[in-house]
């Protein structure tokens, strides 16, 4: 099968910061995978553009004001004052609002710093990094800082899609809706459909550039 080449990469993201060294690490890991043909790189290809900012932010960005944090989780910050002891503080936030969920320990353990969304698809808790260390092989669990690198990062984006039977869904079966389908990929990887228009512009371009 044909591998994505870097002036491919570069087309479908044009942003992204090092293509030859994003070439590589995602060859790698789509072809551990079964990622191939055009199809399946293809729809791989624009989640993770949207879901990285075109392969630039592979660490979860948790440094709000106080008045977004009530917008982001208004649960447990119903009040701009409870609220603002976590303003501008990303690791006592991710403690707070990870605790206890995810496979990690309660506000105390820094579990939720330490297992914060990281690499590709944001992958976030301590039993999201282990199951993702046992699929790729990786210790993540011992060591998280790794989802922050390209290697790291592509190889665990992929291992989800093929462990969340994407593939079969990134294929294009004549008696199925395509649009359809990667409708529900994106509730796979999102929860929702958050994105979806600027992930449905990044995979038509990237069906037309792994055409030619």
């Amino acid at each position: 099968m044909p591998e994505l080449t870097e002036q491919q990469l570069s087309s479908i993201m044009p942003a992204c910061p090092d293509p030859a060294t994003w070439t590589t690490a995602l060859n790698s890991a789509m072809t551990h995978f079964d990622i191939t043909g055009s199809q399946r790189m293809a729809a791989f290809l624009a989640q993770v553009a949207h879901e990285s900012g075109q392969l630039s932010k592979l660490s979860e960005n948790l440094n709000y004001s106080a008045k977004r944090l009530t917008q982001v989780w208004p649960n447990r910050f119903p009040t701009l004052e409870k609220a603002l002891p976590y303003e501008k503080n990303p690791e006592k936030l991710a403690n707070r609002v990870y605790a206890d969920r995810l496979g990690n320990g309660n506000e105390n353990s820094g579990d939720g710093w330490r297992f914060r969304g990281r690499g590709l698809i944001q992958l976030t808790g301590r039993g999201n990094y282990r199951a993702a260390g046992q699929g790729t092989g990786l210790p993540l669990e011992q060591q998280p800082e790794l989802l922050s690198q390209p290697d790291a990062a592509a190889l665990s984006a992929a291992w989800f899609w093929k462990s969340h039977g994407l593939n079969e869904l990134a294929d294009n079966q004549s008696n199925e809706d395509d649009n359809e389908d990667f409708r529900t990929i994106t509730k796979r990887i999102n929860g929702g459909t958050v994105g979806l228009q600027e992930r449905i512009s990044f995979w038509e371009q990237a069906k037309t550039v792994l055409a030619g």
